[in-house]
């Protein structure tokens, strides 16, 4: 009988051990790794100084005196510096008639410097690359800017590839979960996400106060990242990915409406910004972070929050669980707002104003230089956590939280200028040039200006 009942079990116990062992070995493949990211940073003859950025506005013979006022106080406003770049039609003073091909020509010379440094610096080669995920929410090509890619790489026949374009300043981490899903269907994966935005064609040369505010806050930028679930890399990984959480809040007409491309009374295309938006982003990213802190947040923050918030009003002390903050640089009043809802410090979003002040608003790729910058400043050690967060059109907000697997000190994109940062003072060359524009009688603007639209 002793011998039957172990027959029986023996079989049973070697079942149970084998669906243990997968399950651990399909986790184990599961790993999201960044082994490595790459900026981009664009020649200097395509920085955006005080001087530039006024002409560029006072070549816009559509603007009337108060629309001039209401840009240049966002300009002065907005934090940004004398050292962001814009795209060469611009440069060009050509932005009134821009083509297709300045905005193939803006993507194409940003894919070559960010992939080449990539490949040269990981040893990868583009043939070995499996996935590869391609995001610029206002420009999509036909071929596709990831078959251009692939032609420009000659990447394999069989390498999967993904299109994502009108997902706004959440694409990149969008992307991210796209290629988190594929490795977990799939081992030994090396993917490529690139992620940046089109500027070049998409200069609103209208008068309307709600679509004229992106031309202050964008620039040109992006940023190339090799992702893996081997195991066997992740000795060379910089970062490996805890949790990611999506927030969207389409099905409300309201926030669906509150950010979009459009085109203005006159027929003029440009990206419409709500009044409403504030509010929806707050509740968007109200919505996020619930989601996100049980996977993040030790269980004595937790229970600390519920009792607490049933005596008096409280915050998550997110602190408890992340070590750095990662937040997009949407501009100054964004960064603020965020920063005191969660009780953050100066130090917390440094990182976010020093990136704003130093390559502006570059859609979809800011998180990337925001991360760029603690890296260079050697804040990053092992298993410290960083949180991502940003806000994408439809509306959506995205976060996710970062491990780091070692010690990183890699200058980055900001090798040669972070010593720099961040100065004593920010001067602002902006409020030096146009703080005039908060006198109450201003007549004229500014003389060249008004020349400029009599002409």
């Amino acid at each position: 009988m002793d011998f039957v009942m172990a027959a029986i079990f023996f079989p049973f116990v070697i079942y149970l051990i084998f669906l243990l062992y997968k399950i651990i070995d399909k986790r184990r493949y599961q790993c999201c790794y960044l082994i490595h990211y790459e900026c981009h940073k664009p020649s200097d003859d395509r920085k955006l100084d005080t001087k530039f950025s006024g002409d560029i506005i006072a070549r816009n013979k559509n603007l009337g005196v108060e629309e001039h006022k209401f840009i240049l106080r966002a300009i002065v406003n907005s934090g940004i510096g004398e050292e962001t770049y814009g795209p060469r039609n611009i440069i060009e003073c050509r932005e009134d008639s821009s083509t297709l091909e300045d905005g193939i020509a803006e993507m194409d010379e940003f894919f070559v410097d960010t992939l080449d440094q990539l490949f040269k610096k990981t040893g990868v080669s583009p043939h070995e690359i499996d996935v590869l995920v391609v995001n610029v929410a206002l420009l999509a090509a036909v071929p596709s800017l990831s078959s251009r890619i692939v032609s420009l790489y000659k990447m394999r026949h069989d390498i999967k590839t993904f299109n994502l374009s009108g997902m706004g300043c959440s694409a990149s981490l969008i992307s991210l979960n796209l290629v988190e899903n594929i490795f977990k269907t799939h081992k030994n994966v090396l993917a490529i996400v690139v992620t940046s935005e089109s500027i070049a064609p998409n200069y609103y040369s209208g008068n309307d106060k709600s679509m004229i505010l992106t031309n202050c806050l964008f620039r040109s930028g992006g940023c190339s990242m090799l992702l893996t679930n081997n195991r066997a890399m992740r000795c060379r990984a910089k970062l490996r990915l805890k949790c990611l959480v999506r927030t969207h809040l389409g099905s409300s007409d309201e926030a669906h409406t509150c950010c979009l491309q459009k085109e203005d009374d006159q027929g003029r295309i440009g990206f419409f910004l709500g009044k409403n938006l504030p509010r929806t982003a707050t509740r968007a990213f109200t919505r996020n972070i619930i989601d996100l802190a049980p996977k993040v947040l030790p269980l004595k923050e937790l229970i600390r929050y519920v009792v607490s918030r049933s005596l008096r009003k409280t915050n998550l002390n997110l602190k408890t669980g992340i070590d750095h903050f990662c937040l997009h640089p949407g501009g100054t009043a964004v960064i603020e707002q965020v920063r005191m809802k969660l009780g953050l410090s100066e130090k917390d979003v440094e990182p976010s104003k020093m990136t704003l002040h130093r390559f502006g608003n570059t859609s979809a790729s800011s998180l990337w230089y925001v991360l760029g910058y603690m890296e260079a400043k050697k804040r990053l050690k092992k298993g410290e956590k960083i949180w991502m967060i940003s806000f994408g059109s439809g509306f959506k907000c995205i976060s996710c939280v970062w491990e780091v697997v070692r010690d990183l000190e890699d200058g980055n994109v900001w090798g040669d200028t972070i010593e720099n940062y961040p100065p004593k003072t920010i001067a602002n060359p902006y409020m030096v040039q146009y703080g005039s524009v908060y006198e109450e009688n201003l007549e004229p603007l500014i003389p060249e200006y008004d020349k400029n639209m009599n002409t």
